[in-house]
């Protein structure tokens, strides 16, 4: 029976490094109370001119598909996670392609932000099962930088949210005790507002006009209160749903890698299901929320540093817009 295992990871960063004292020369705002209420020492900011989407997701693709030990030509379905890309249209996975030297191959984008690369790993999983593909390159990648209101009005997203890219390569299987064993997706549309960024949208008359540029709907909107309350209730929900699905307990997890949103809500959610510091991975106080990389990036990191070892059972678990949640339980 085939089943779908990571094969290889990799991530880009900025240069960039733009820390808490640098946003209070932009914002009333101080490390301290950055550091409270995140957990976010410093993030990654693109430099325009030099860092794109494509390329950050290129940088991280290479470095995945190297460690997967396989050549750019074994790739055979790319599958590109942002709600930031580089055009309006087309997507950003017909981009990567092209940089990779992969014309013809298929390429999907998924725009479910926060939760969009596990949305997106979870496609691949079901494409290699049905035998379809063999070796899918999935990728998170943002600039959310350019999209955030950086002053005192838009202070509670401007210091949240950073750029990066993260990529795996999902490969066919047929070991036995190894693989992606379960995924479980998640979305409920009523609190769309609470997170999103308004335009350019289809339904307005003119999609880009000074009038809507002045509006401020072309920044990021958050409800910060509401997106804490229902992301700390939904993670726990969710990765119980896949310990149960696979007859595990928490126990039983080598480690977790949440969504980077906040490092408050990655410590709750840490003592709620009773899990020791070395269980579970955080790496946003370097890089803040990334959005649909930091899953990836998180991926990349926790195997450069050796706490991922062949066996170890790992959960992947996200939050984010729409609202969307969604988990995945891999025995590595």
């Amino acid at each position: 029976m085939l089943k779908s295992i990571i094969t290889g990871a990799g991530h880009y960063l900025p240069e960039r490094v733009v820390t808490n004292d640098d946003l209070s020369e932009m914002m009333n705002t101080n490390d301290k109370w950055i550091v409270e209420r995140t957990g976010i020492h410093e993030r990654r900011w693109f430099t325009p001119g030099v860092d794109t989407v494509t390329s950050m997701a290129k940088n991280a693709s290479i470095m995945a598909i190297k460690n997967a030990r396989i050549e750019n030509t074994a790739i055979d379905f790319i599958i590109f996670a942002t709600i930031t890309p580089d055009y309006f249209i087309p997507g950003n996975g017909v981009l990567l392609q092209r940089e990779l030297g992969l014309q013809g191959i298929g390429a999907l984008d998924v725009r479910n932000a926060c939760s969009g690369f596990l949305y997106a790993l979870s496609v691949a999983d079901q494409f290699i099962k049905t035998g379809m593909y063999k070796n899918i390159l999935v990728v998170g990648a943002e600039i959310q930088s350019s999209a955030l209101n950086k002053n005192d009005e838009g202070r509670s997203s401007a210091v949240i949210f950073a750029d990066g890219a993260g990529a795996v390569v999902c490969s066919a299987t047929e070991e036995e005790g190894r693989g992606i064993l379960s995924t479980h997706l998640h979305a409920d549309g009523d609190f769309a507002e609470e997170l999103y960024v308004k335009d350019p949208g289809s339904s307005r008359e003119v999609r880009v006009s000074q009038e809507l540029i002045d509006s401020g709907s072309f920044n990021l909107s958050m409800n910060g209160n509401t997106v804490f309350k229902h992301a700390v209730l939904r993670f726990k929900e969710v990765i119980e749903e896949a310990l149960a699905a696979n007859n595990l307990e928490s126990k039983d997890i080598d480690l977790l890698i949440p969504h980077q949103a906040n490092l408050r809500i990655s410590q709750y959610i840490q003592n709620k299901m009773d899990l020791r510091d070395d269980q579970v991975f955080n790496n946003i106080m370097h890089y803040g929320n990334t959005t649909a990389a930091t899953i990836p990036i998180a991926i990349s990191e926790s195997i450069q540093q050796n706490k991922i070892k062949s066996g170890d059972l790992v959960c992947l678990a996200a939050f984010g817009s729409g609202f969307s949640w969604a988990s995945a339980i891999i025995r590595w």
